[in-house]
């Protein structure tokens, strides 16, 4: 039976799992955004018989307020750089600013990718149903930058898949992609944590031990 509350990841991970083992989707690859989304999408890929990779995002922020976004990049056999053009035009920032403003954050998604997966390549989606998860979305910032960044990369089908999130944000994502999982959209939402009873913080050293089996570098 489905909840609006969730034991952990790996509980929240299998109610997605038995809703997307009824989609007969083709060809999947499941991309998890860390570090949260990685527990809850190993039992997707378990069940779907699933490749498992990350979607690392890294936002770019303005300079003079790092926490407002001007652009996005995305992780990726060649990276994307997903533009806020009215944050852009409203700080007066052009595409050169943006691309050196990128670079340090293209570094640490390099550096992310060698210290989870061993600096596996990233997987090809082209053709492919393109599954992406996290833990659960707020405002969706991140989560519209590394879809409309996957989407570049060609997926025949694209399908998010959160445990949680506002009715009002899934709403926003829904023509993102072709399909959405998500098993609880409250109206009356402040935070992913409370629909947890276990929720704490991932730390590297968890995540790359998760991550272990998916490590190696996949046969031709």
């Amino acid at each position: 039976m489905e909840t609006s509350r969730f034991r952990d990841r790996d509980h929240a991970g299998a109610q997605l799992a038995a809703r997307l083992a009824t989609m007969q989707l083709a060809d999947p690859v499941v991309l998890a955004l860390p570090r949260g989304g990685i527990p809850v999408a190993l039992p997707i890929a378990a069940a779907l018989h699933a490749p498992l990779d990350l979607l690392l995002v890294r936002k770019i922020g303005v300079p003079s307020q790092p926490e407002l976004a001007a652009a996005a990049v995305v992780d990726g056999a060649h990276p994307e750089i997903v533009l806020n053009r009215p944050v852009m035009a409203m700080i007066g920032l052009n595409d050169d600013e943006i691309d050196e403003l990128a670079q340090p954050e293209l570094w640490e998604l390099e550096r992310r990718r060698k210290v989870y997966l061993k600096g596996r390549e990233p997987l090809p989606v082209e053709g492919r149903t393109a599954i992406v998860v996290d833990d659960g979305i707020a405002t969706g910032t991140t989560v519209r930058a590394a879809l409309a960044a996957l989407r570049r990369r060609r997926p025949a089908r694209l399908v998010l898949a959160v445990p949680v999130a506002p009715a009002e944000t899934i709403d926003a994502l829904r023509p993102l992609v072709d399909d959405v999982v998500c098993p609880v959209m409250p109206s009356d939402f402040y935070a992913i944590s409370p629909f947890y009873e276990e929720f704490h913080q991932l730390s590297d050293a968890e995540v790359t031990r998760m991550l272990e089996p998916f490590s190696e570098p996949l046969p031709p």
